[in-house]
């Protein structure tokens, strides 16, 4: 039991990240993971994201730490319901999340 309570915190303690693939359609797929570099490459296997099946090649454009769980959820969902434009906008600009969002604390 308490390698399991240890198991949980350590996950809970890990460093999130947002992270952004650009697909061949050029549509933008925003998500969250602890190891974005693993994470990718399930996706580039067609393993996990539904939406990204069958849309590569896809191309990882843009990562940024930020920190606790529950905080990169929040960013995640107020990045997805940006328009395009804005989600470009983070990508080109690499770390303009901040001035995107405004609102959410990094």
């Amino acid at each position: 039991m308490e390698a399991r309570l240890q198991g949980i915190s350590g996950f809970l303690m890990k460093k999130w990240y947002l992270y952004i693939v650009r697909c061949r359609d050029g549509s933008l797929y925003t998500g969250i993971a602890t190891d974005v570099n693993r994470r990718f490459a399930e996706h580039q296997e067609n393993k996990g994201a539904k939406y990204l099946r069958g849309r590569g090649p896809l191309q990882l454009v843009f990562k940024k730490q930020i920190g606790k769980r529950e905080l990169a959820l929040k960013i995640e969902r107020l990045v997805k319901k940006l328009p395009k434009l804005k989600k470009e906008k983070i990508v080109n600009m690499g770390v303009g999340i901040e001035e995107i969002l405004g609102n959410v604390c990094l």
